[in-house]
């Protein structure tokens, strides 16, 4: 690979998701509506386990800070592809567009390994009861939240700094309705092999571990939940049932779009809009839905302010 970083290319032109108008405008009415409908939701989330004083267990603590990661996760393509379904033009500049991919993988990255601190709560909860008050106390909490952001940012700046090094001389028309590693590395006027490697291990790789290890911890959980005989053995099933819903949706399109050469597949672009737009709102309603110390917590907060 060329050492030579020179970029003529101050811009990048987005084919959107679909070059048809009467698909973009239904595409934007639903999303639209989705958007207005669920991200409220998540809000309401953060505000709810915030104000009660009985949703203070670790659990509600991470549950509150994935609803944070996923609504500003929604905030880095959602509002520029509705306004771009509405433009003549889809044009992003290049400090934009690596400002976005940097944005996209740190709160992906750190999405992925809260997901991984939340399967360690369970473990810890399920597995071993007598040790979860002095394991998961608040300032095991809050440290494990500052290293999943490190990690985060940790795996972003290396996916931009690689990405910062490649020549950029035309042409500039990405396929897609964002900018991300895929897309922007196949424009580089250089060879791109090695990074393209280096970027499946960084992103791809990461992708598949934390997955098949995510799997394997729940499976160990349920075994120990069904073996036992406790009175919460229900609560404990459905959350875990609830997590390995979230981790599938968190991971599959992630593992369909970085684990592969970079090279275009028909869905791709199908993937990427529920991968960054669809289950990042769902991921804490899915949570929300199924927990009912939050829903009975809401239902209080709503009278509250209704009566």
């Amino acid at each position: 690979m060329e050492n030579d970083n020179s970029t003529v290319v101050k811009e990048f032109i987005l084919l959107g998701l679909t070059q048809s108008q009467d698909i973009q405008l239904l595409v934007f009415v639903l999303i639209l509506i989705f958007y207005l409908i669920i991200l409220p939701g998540n809000f309401l989330i953060i505000l709810t386990i915030r104000s009660d004083p009985g949703l203070t267990a670790p659990l509600y603590f991470f549950l509150g800070n994935l609803a944070f990661l996923d609504a500003s996760y929604s905030f880095i393509v959602a509002p520029r592809m509705l306004v771009d379904f509405l433009s003549e033009k889809k044009v992003i500049s290049y400090r934009g567009c690596i400002t976005q991919l940097f944005f996209l993988h740190f709160l992906g990255g750190g999405e992925g390994l809260l997901l991984v601190v939340m399967a360690f709560d369970r473990y810890i909860a399920i597995c071993r009861p007598l040790h979860y008050s002095t394991v998961m106390n608040p300032r095991a909490c809050h440290a494990l939240l500052l290293a999943l952001w490190l990690g985060g940012f940790i795996h972003s700046i290396i996916q931009v700094a690689f990405i910062l090094r490649l020549p950029f001389c035309g042409p500039n028309q990405l396929d897609n309705f964002f900018c991300d590693v895929p897309q922007v590395i196949k424009l580089a006027c250089t060879d791109t092999f090695v990074v393209e490697l280096l970027m499946v291990f960084n992103s791809g790789l990461m992708t598949l571990l934390c997955f098949l290890g995510l799997l394997a911890s729940y499976v160990v959980i349920l075994c120990r939940v069904y073996g036992s005989s406790s009175e919460g053995k229900s609560k404990a099933v459905s959350t875990c049932t609830t997590h390995i819903i979230v981790i599938f949706l968190m991971f599959g399109p992630g593992i369909f779009i970085y684990t592969r050469p970079f090279r275009a597949f028909p869905a791709d672009k199908v993937v990427s809009l529920f991968h960054t737009v669809i289950f990042p709102l769902l991921n804490p309603v899915i949570y929300t839905l199924r927990n009912q110390e939050v829903k009975a917590s809401m239902r209080r907060l709503f009278n509250q302010h209704v009566a």
